[in-house]
């Protein structure tokens, strides 16, 4: 079939093959040929790309480098001012504030805490003060912290007195009172308050001997010491039932005999005697024994709640 199509032309081929020259030529220009070659050897690229990438590595390794040894000097710079003020007069201990602490004197904590003179903030071991004034048997927690410029602050949480036992002693010829902690802890031995040495404790101590119950007839044999937990059953089921009572109930006690745990028995203020017997139902027996005396007001002189469900109690 015969095509309407013009026929090409050689001046449009050669049109066309200038065209694609052009095309071509920017990225001809400036790429470099090999010796004697009209192209870019493969190997010349992968050559100069190697070159590159490890000029590229070795300038990221020198700035790293650079910025560990400005760090450094930093660092150098700054322990070595630290050390020079850790060894330095500056901070000086000035004050020492003790907070907490009723029962003991300011002799007392002086010497439990035991620091050195010219002792500074930065130098002093709170741990080490911490650690000491936790021997006494009176401290239950203790904190030591610094407060800037010229300040250590000692905070003390003191055991208090639950009660005072009476130790025999010299083979049951003599009593001696022991203040004794809720958690069982001995406090220390109570010398009389005009004694030489009462005169030295803090009258917080006599204050509060006053103010708790008294544990009697502890069998002898019993060997307080201070700081260390009561080991005695009648002591610690005596000890039980305190804690255990409502504190309305506990204050109108005064005096508990401990002669065994079986046969503990209360006598409160008003001489009513209650034979309360083990450390057991302890809210129940003291409801009983509330009911009791609230009916039969002015008339009770003895109730016994040793078993709980079978309570007796004895009129004046």
């Amino acid at each position: 079939m015969a095509s309407n199509l013009p026929p090409r032309s050689a001046s449009s081929a050669s049109r066309r093959q200038t065209a694609n020259s052009r095309a071509y030529a920017p990225y001809q220009q400036g790429m470099p040929r090999a010796e004697g070659l009209g192209s870019v050897s493969l190997g010349e690229i992968e050559r100069q790309t190697r070159i590159d990438r490890n000029q590229r590595a070795q300038k990221r390794y020198v700035r790293y480098i650079r910025r560990i040894g400005i760090v450094l000097a930093c660092l150098a710079v700054l322990v070595g001012a630290g050390v020079a003020l850790y060894f330095s007069p500056a901070f000086t201990i000035e004050e020492v504030s003790v907070q907490g602490a009723d029962h003991l004197t300011s002799q007392d904590m002086a010497a439990l805490a035991s620091i050195e003179p010219g002792a500074t903030l930065l130098n002093v071991d709170t741990g080490a003060i911490e650690q000491s004034v936790l021997r006494d048997a009176w401290v239950e927690q203790v904190q030591v912290r610094r407060e800037f410029p010229a300040k250590l602050v000692i905070d003390v949480t003191e055991r208090s007195i639950a009660a005072i036992v009476q130790v025999p002693e010299n083979e049951a010829k003599v009593v001696q009172d022991w203040a004794i902690a809720s958690d069982g802890m001995w406090l220390m031995a109570i010398p009389a308050q005009d004694s030489e040495l009462g005169q030295t404790l803090s009258p917080q101590i006599y204050e509060d001997a006053a103010r708790v119950l008294t544990i009697t007839d502890v069998p002898y044999g019993i060997t307080p010491e201070i700081g260390t937990l009561c080991t005695d059953e009648n002591v610690n089921n005596a000890l039980a039932i305190i804690e255990g009572l409502s504190p309305e109930f506990a204050a109108e006690v005064k005096t508990v005999s401990a002669t065994d745990a079986a046969s503990t028995l209360l006598v409160l203020n008003n001489g009513v005697e209650i034979a309360f017997g083990e450390a057991d139902y302890i809210d129940e027996k003291e409801q009983i024994c509330q009911k009791i005396m609230e009916d039969n007001e002015g008339k009770v002189a003895y109730i016994n709640v040793r078993v709980v469900d079978r309570p007796t109690w004895r009129a004046v």
